[in-house]
């Protein structure tokens, strides 16, 4: 189910060959703090988190392609809650540009597909979370629309 956009930006499901297309951009983000890595050593960890992906029926992992290249990436994942009779959100993840790409409604148009393949599930509300040191990114999220109406907490275990 690709979809093309305005300038032949395609959104598409990821397939392993984007792995290391994948990796790298992670990689390439400076805030993030993950640990992540172009290292061939490392390439076992991303296959194996890309075939748990794969095989959830809750989860979907895209990318956005630009003349051939992978230029932006983002993972949904729907979630039922027994809060609001049963209600199933969609969460979005993940979600990166590469660096030269950005500024040219890369982002927007993930955000965009996200939010209509909510729309075709029936889900309540779109969710997502962002580092508090991306202000940019904040500021991006509320022009598409999105509130910031909680405080997220996380807890590292590993």
């Amino acid at each position: 189910m690709p979809e093309e956009f305005v300038g032949g930006l395609v959104i598409r499901h990821a397939e392993a060959r984007d792995i290391a297309a994948l990796a790298a951009l992670f990689a390439g983000d400076a805030i993030g703090g993950h640990g992540d890595t172009t290292d061939p050593a490392v390439l076992p960890d991303y296959e194996a988190a890309f075939r748990k992906i794969s095989q959830s029926p809750n989860d979907a992992l895209y990318v956005a392609e630009l003349e051939g290249e992978v230029v932006g990436t983002f993972q949904t994942t729907l979630i039922t809650t027994m809060t609001a009779r049963g209600a199933t959100n969609l969460t979005v993840e993940a979600v990166q540009t590469r660096a030269d790409s950005r500024g040219r409604g890369i982002g927007a148009a993930m955000i965009a597909f996200a939010i209509e393949r909510g729309r075709e599930a029936g889900v309540r509300f779109v969710q997502l979370t962002s580092s508090n040191k991306r202000e940019a990114a904040h500021r991006f999220y509320r022009r598409l629309g999105f509130d910031q109406s909680h405080a997220g907490f996380k807890m590292t275990l590993s």
